[in-house]
């Protein structure tokens, strides 16, 4: 768990009670610590069906990016295959941004493409190869003696793929505004797809999904953005301007949908104090560089951001953050919230920590078992998420110019290509505030595959989607068959008009054992209580082990023929059971 939050905010939504003393109507999850009948009936008893899935990508796109972007892209399918299987049907948004803020070392001349300052891009990067120079149209260039980066985005960005991008991409509504418009994400809801129309046959002709086919496309990022890399930064605008009514990326955030952040990154975090942005320009204000330099290099970064203890050249019993001023003075710990935001070099990381616990908790006001999500592809050693391997700092006395340039040596090294990655002591202290079960959510970019990073990943996104679970003791009507008989009603809420309509239960058909839903519906449920998989001839009814595990009888399932409006909610109402020894005895 975080340090930096002591307690937990969890607040349960608006109890509503159908009739008197028979039934309860659920939104959101909690499990009573005991099961108390006569409280369920009186109080009602809340639940939530969410499988919606905000994942926002900030990937870096400075020069050593190319190989790293390529593994990227075509390791997607083990990220996306996760939420799109039969068994969990993510209701998902997927955004890129880059890494570049911005910085006073990257000047329009040396590096014209505008900075993304968090600001989502959804272009094809086919769109953005150009000819060979280093200019604001052209992201994909070759590098002398390094990956040709053009292939970074050509080995798996299909051209039928980039040019069914260019179509008109469907529109869709956001929480905050129910008129139709085409967004910059890509999303999926209720298994309709916001892509343009020749996505899907242009993907299925590659045997691969649709939303995998575009990230293909998209993800790559180039590697003509700025040196001096803001990751934390980037996140934090990305994330700011959802909100911002105007901006692109307004309206991504859903109120009730977990958040997932992808880092992918091979350099340590720069997101600078623009009041103290003189670091790196003052060419007579030299204690940030490392010994041989001429000018201020990414090793500013370093030094004024990350203490090692020990001796040099390491390697160092370890390496941990630090604010320090523009005079390279320590700020102590007592004083960083009064004086650290104006006076350190670097933005503190707990004005970062401080925005995704803000988004928490009111995710928890929502349902209380929400987690933000937060997972960084950057340089650890191989093995590091397992706790085979854990980083290594030393100076790098192999390589000066290295040296000079970064402040500090490789975290890892890649085995194909010898590419490496400097260790991320911001973002590693930035994360580990994010932990799940001491589960370690940092991976090497040195892997020459993605492919596990990228599945464990989604499969922490897939733990964070629970089954819909009636969290409590409901009536069977006629107990002298196998199966419950249960008595409820289903009501779909439109939070932003308010508008209420009814859900009606779904017909099986027996022969052909598909679902069919009622003529006109746009969505219809299932009741899903077969405990063990035996009651009844179907798998259509079967239960999740999660609920069968914590007692419940009963959990639903919604069909849509046609994707909620943004802001809708579910709500269910069932007769409860006054034998509960006998509908639920492993509640007891």
């Amino acid at each position: 768990m975080r340090a930096s939050i002591l307690s937990r905010v969890a607040i349960l939504a608006g109890f509503a009670v159908a009739l008197p003393h028979l039934f309860a109507c659920l939104a959101h999850p909690v499990k009573p610590v005991q099961y108390d009948q006569s409280a369920a009936i009186e109080e009602g008893i809340a639940i939530a069906i969410n499988k919606d899935v905000d994942i926002l990508f900030v990937i870096d796109n400075s020069g050593s990016m190319g190989a790293e972007q390529q593994r990227l892209s075509g390791n997607f399918g083990a990220f996306i295959d996760v939420l799109e299987a039969d068994d969990v049907k993510a209701n998902y948004r997927m955004a890129v941004t880059t890494t570049d803020y911005g910085n006073p070392r990257c000047t329009p001349a040396n590096f014209p493409r505008p900075a993304n300052q968090g600001r989502f891009a959804l272009s094809s990067c086919r769109s953005r190869i150009g000819d060979g120079g280093q200019n604001a149209g052209n992201d994909f260039y070759f590098v002398p003696e390094m990956i040709d980066a053009t292939t970074a985005c050509t080995d798996f960005c299909d051209q039928g793929v980039h040019d069914a991008l260019q179509g008109e991409w469907r529109p869709t509504t956001i929480e905050q505004d129910s008129s139709e418009e085409a967004r910059f994400w890509i999303e999926n809801i209720e298994g309709q797809s916001n892509l343009p129309a020749g996505v899907e046959a242009a993907a299925s002709g590659l045997g691969i999904s649709a939303a995998n086919a575009a990230f293909r496309c998209i993800g790559p990022q180039g590697i003509n953005g700025c040196g001096f890399e803001s990751q934390l930064e980037s996140m934090y605008w990305a994330l700011a301007r959802a909100e911002e009514p105007g901006e692109v990326n307004y309206g991504f955030l859903r109120d009730a949908a977990i958040l997932s952040i992808v880092h992918v990154t091979d350099e340590a975090d720069c997101s600078f104090n623009p009041a103290q942005q003189n670091i790196f320009l003052d060419l007579n204000d030299t204690w940030s560089w490392e010994e041989g330099a001429s000018s201020p290099t990414s090793a500013v970064c370093w030094n004024a951001g990350v203490e090692c203890q020990g001796a040099a050249p390491g390697p160092y019993t370890s390496c941990d953050v630090v604010d320090k001023d523009i005079t390279g003075k320590l700020i102590p710990d007592e004083n960083a919230d009064a004086t650290a935001e104006n006076d350190a070099v670097l933005i503190p990381i707990e004005k970062y920590v401080k925005q995704l616990n803000d988004i928490e908790i009111e995710k928890k006001m929502i349902d209380q078992n929400q987690e933000v999500l937060v997972s960084i592809i950057g340089g650890v050693p191989s093995g590091y998420d397992t706790q085979m391997a854990e980083i290594q700092y030393m100076d790098n006395t192999d390589d000066v110019g290295e040296q000079v340039k970064f402040g500090i040596g490789p975290g890892c090294v890649s085995a194909g290509d010898g590419g490496s990655a400097i260790p991320p002591v911001r973002m590693r202290d930035f994360a580990e505030q994010f932990t799940i079960d001491g589960e370690r959510n940092m991976f090497s970019i040195c892997d020459a595959d993605y492919s596990n990073a990228l599945n464990a990943i989604a499969n922490r996104i897939r733990d964070q989607i629970k089954p819909a679970c009636f969290k409590s003791c409901v009536a069977d009507l006629n107990p002298e068959t196998p199966e419950l008989d249960p008595n409820c009603t289903l009501v779909e809420e439109n939070t932003a008009t308010g508008d209420q309509t009814d859900i009606p239960e779904c017909g099986f058909d027996q022969d052909t054992a598909e679902i069919v839903p009622p003529p006109g519906a746009t969505a219809c449920f299932l009741y899903l209580f077969d405990k063990n998989g035996t009651e009844t001839p179907s798998e259509a009814d079967n239960m999740s082990p999660e609920c069968v595990d914590d007692g419940w009888n009963l959990e639903f399932a919604l069909v849509r023929t046609a994707a909620a409006k943004a802001g809708s909610t579910v709500k269910a109402t069932c007769e409860l059971s006054d034998l509960v020894e006998r509908d639920c005895p492993g509640l007891l």
